[in-house]
């Protein structure tokens, strides 16, 4: 549609509001939004299905500001659009318990769909999206009825695209074929510290169509006609993720400080304020004006929105009527409730079952779990033989219309968007950066799964879904110096404690398999916050809890698995994980000498220390002082369980290439070492 007077003040409204924001917090970035509000406005006004009456309109197309440094421009979108954001929470900009943060944050603001920031980040969470809508449209649409048709736009950074991660998920999404992801990016050729070129002049046109990316540029980044074609063009690129290019002036408008990085990460300051407002044309001398027809003009977005919602909710309700059992579903999966009995199917162990890893154990569960959870979906960063962690039966996700044909490693099932198994690659952090975007779309469980010691490539990912409140199931195995031959490269040990660092996720390390399908009913069952489970690469045993507590109760993160007769333990042996069964056998020596000893399994710290104080005194009585905590990882943080007067027999270096044994008892892993240590506290 041809640019009137009306879109041109609504686009210096989006402008002047964004550095309004910023001036009244003494803080932001106000480049940005000064540069991208004509693509932002083009796509948010003319193309983008969305309605700010529900913001959770599961047919929504998405909006991804990977950028998030330029929040300001999000919340004056927002605000302009009719989210339920007002100006008073634009003039609350980066204020304790406000609703517009420094950086977006999806649980905190209304329309905000992700939180981003750290650069990369929303451009794999995209893709994670995009990947979502293309398998649940697979998945519930049938002939005459379709229910998931959306898209996911976003606009990113020439910060964004430096980042590996970005990198490592335009390689995949452009793989997987996915049409309906576009992304504006907004060239501007500026950095936070100069010139982009400093550190980034490459072919960035030719790097994404070398990955299969459908690659547009628009020359003026003011021309809201050229944008929107750009974007009704990328829309007819159904077999491609598009990237529209567009040059823009960062800072724009600004007389002293456009196109230079000072416009970058810090305010304007007023004069320039208000010269700025001036070379924009703006007759307003009030900060944060909206002008009524400007606002009228924005609001006709979501009175469109609001009529294609209304459709889709008719065409619900026909499919509701054709098929209600995959409706049922369907409605299930997007409230991430889980039905009911969903775990009455679990496999079971005894203690003369063979030994078994748990990252085997681990396998047997998901797959047990697949056929009742439909919505359960990942992979591996190319690792399946591994960890275990394929779905049998259950397909590989590959591009629409793609054939197996020679290649290896499918799993049975369908072999397209309908299939449930992801090829990640070799590329863990957009891994784990794309299962948050899958779980910011809603509607699915996202797992992934690699090395333990490979979780340093997702911990910016990790993070960042404890942060957002969303219930991704990480996967890690091969979990200590237990997996031998491999060496310290490969001997994860300080990662526990890393992980057991970061707040609201639950670490969880089981010590067989029992513990192991508790671990999987507590990670599916957590569907706001993220659960990572750390399993063996060797065989452990299956343990015998007859003079202790069930299985179960490992759901409490510690209980007392083997305990001294009579309940009045002299020593306890506090361990995780593949440890605990070493405990077990030094137990036994120690009962032998005379010494009564309790055997405490401690598989999620987290989990225990969330139990009200009389549990955790009944397992742990203060009374008891000697203690040994056992764990082939860093020692950090074990105090808290064992005390001043405890030991702990732990990992403190890193690891060695050599066989499982040797390993163990160079590193004093061994049953002998341990109770040594619980007779020099008895002293």
């Amino acid at each position: 549609m041809p640019t009137s007077d009306l879109d041109r003040l609504a686009v210096a409204t989006l402008r002047t509001l964004s550095i309004d924001t910023v001036q009244r917090a003494n803080s932001g970035h106000p480049g940005l939004p000064l540069g991208a509000a004509p693509m932002a406005f083009a796509l948010w006004h003319r193309v983008m299905r969305h309605n700010p009456a529900d913001p959770r309109w599961a047919d929504r197309d998405r909006f991804v500001l990977s950028a998030g440094h330029g929040s300001a421009l999000l919340y004056a979108l927002l605000h302009l659009f009719g989210y339920d954001l007002s100006l008073d929470d634009l003039r609350r900009f980066r204020q304790a318990g406000s609703r517009t943060p420094g950086h977006p944050e999806a649980h905190l603001t209304p329309g905000v769909e992700l939180t981003t920031g750290p650069l990369g980040q929303g451009f794999a969470n995209g893709v994670g999206m995009a990947m979502a809508e293309a398998h649940l449209a697979a998945t519930y649409n049938r002939p005459g009825h379709t229910i998931v048709d959306h898209y996911t736009y976003g606009i990113v950074s020439d910060g964004d695209l430096m980042e590996g991660v970005a990198y490592e998920a335009a390689s995949l999404v452009g793989k997987l074929a996915l049409g309906k992801l576009i992304y504006l990016y907004d060239q501007n050729d500026i950095t936070l510290a100069g010139s982009a070129n400093l550190s980034f002049a490459e072919d960035i046109r030719g790097r994404f169509a070398s990955v299969g990316w459908h690659v547009a540029e628009v020359e003026d980044g003011n021309d809201l006609d050229a944008i929107e074609q750009a974007l009704q063009a990328a829309r007819q690129e159904t077999a491609r993720p598009s990237l529209i290019a567009i040059h823009t002036t960062l800072g724009f408008g600004s007389p002293h400080k456009g196109g230079t990085f000072e416009a970058h990460g810090s305010p304007l300051g007023p004069d320039e304020v208000a010269a700025t407002k001036k070379n924009l044309g703006w007759s307003f001398d009030e900060p944060f004006t909206v002008p009524e027809e400007a606002s009228r003009h924005a609001h006709t977005a979501g009175a469109r929105g609001a009529d294609l919602q209304r459709a889709w909710t008719s065409r619900y309700a026909a499919y509701r009527a054709a098929t209600p059992d995959l409706a049922a579903q369907f409605e299930r999966t997007q409230r991430g409730s889980l039905p009911e009995s969903w775990d009455t199917g679990l496999p079971t162990f005894a203690p003369t079952d063979p030994a078994t890893a748990t990252r085997s154990v681990g396998g047997r569960v998901m797959n047990a779990i697949s056929g009742v959870l439909p919505e359960l979906f990942g992979g591996s960063a190319d690792l399946n033989p591994s960890t275990n962690t394929a779905l049998a039966g259950k397909g590989d996700f590959q591009a629409p219309g793609a054939r197996p044909g020679d290649v290896h490693g499918a799993v049975g099932g369908p072999w397209g968007p309908d299939g449930r198994n992801v090829h990640f690659g070799v590329r863990e952090h957009a891994m784990g950066s794309i299962a948050n975007g899958i779980a910011y779309h809603g509607g699915l469980i996202p797992y992934t799964a690699t090395f333990f010691c490979f979780s340093d490539y997702m911990k910016p990912a990790i993070r960042l879904a404890a942060l957002s409140d969303l219930g991704v199931i990480f996967v890690f195995t091969h979990d200590s110096v237990g997996l031998g031959e491999d060496g310290p490269t490969h001997q994860p040990v300080e990662h526990l404690a890393a992980l057991r660092a970061l707040p609201d996720v639950v670490v969880y390390r089981p010590a067989d398999g029992a513990e192991t399908t508790e671990g999987w009913r507590i990670a599916l069952e957590r569907r706001h916050a993220p659960t990572v489970l750390v399993h063996s690469r060797q065989n452990l045993p299956h343990l015998d809890r007859a003079a202790g507590r069930p299985a179960s109760e490992a759901r409490r993160g510690g209980y007392i698995l083997a305990d001294a007769e009579g309940g009045n333990p002299r020593v306890i042996l506090i361990a995780t994980g593949s440890e605990v069964a070493l405990a077990v056998a030094a137990r036994q020596l120690l009962i032998g000498e005379g010494t009564p000893t309790r055997v405490v399994s401690l598989p999620s710290w987290e989990l225990f220390a969330a139990q009200d104080a009389a549990y955790r005194e009944s397992v742990l009585p203060r009374a008891v002082r000697a203690r040994v905590a056992i764990e082939a990882g860093s020692s950090l943080g074990w105090h808290r369980w064992v005390g001043e007067d405890g030991a702990i027999v732990a990992v403190d270096r890193f690891g060695l290439s050599a066989p499982l044994k040797d390993v163990l008892i160079s590193l004093g892993l061994t049953p002998e070492a341990i109770a040594e240590r619980a007779r020099a506290l008895l002293r």
